[in-house]
């Protein structure tokens, strides 16, 4: 009786002891992986072959599609140069965002706030018999709660035309 006891808890500890980190973003089916499968545009036969680009090893494609091109169009937007200056009809959006400053690191500055946060949070709670989405237990005290705001803004007076569906 002490061994199939044994025999039963032992791999159930063992399997507790795994490291799978904050959020686990694997599949487990045996088919493609849907996400990198990148459809490309037609071939077409450029007009001039001496005017074709240099290949750059690594580089993009001219079939290549870009999917941020391709929702900034269907949203209405333009594409340009995402280094380039700002447009003039977004100017007054920019200099009311920007008007308290800005930080021109502010990318690698919350990248590293964010992993010191997951490092601090991860030291103790690797160790688990169940398997857990660490993610949602890690953010918790930074999620909003969308009712409460709900109510919140309408006990305020403000007018809120829309809300989140209630679970």
């Amino acid at each position: 009786m002490r061994i199939s006891a044994l025999l039963f808890v032992l791999p159930v500890l063992v399997a507790g002891c795994a490291n799978v980190g904050l959020r686990q973003l694997q599949s487990n089916s045996k088919g493609p992986d849907e996400f990198g499968i990148q459809p490309v545009a037609t071939l077409q036969e450029p007009a001039n072959y001496t005017e074709l680009p240099k290949p750059t090893p690594g580089g993009s494609n001219l079939t290549d599609r870009s999917a941020v091109a391709e929702g900034v169009k269907a949203l209405g937007g333009t594409v340009g140069d995402p280094n380039g200056p700002i447009p003039a009809s977004d100017g007054a959006l920019v200099r009311h965002a920007s008007r308290l400053g800005v930080s021109p690191d502010i990318r690698t500055t919350l990248a590293q706030t964010d992993a010191d946060f997951r490092r601090r949070k991860a030291r103790l709670t690797q160790y688990r018999i169940v398997p857990v989405d660490r993610y949602n237990q890690a953010y918790r005290r930074q999620a909003l709660d969308a009712q409460a705001e709900l109510r919140r803004w309408r006990g305020a007076g403000a007018r809120t035309p829309s809300a989140p569906p209630a679970n």
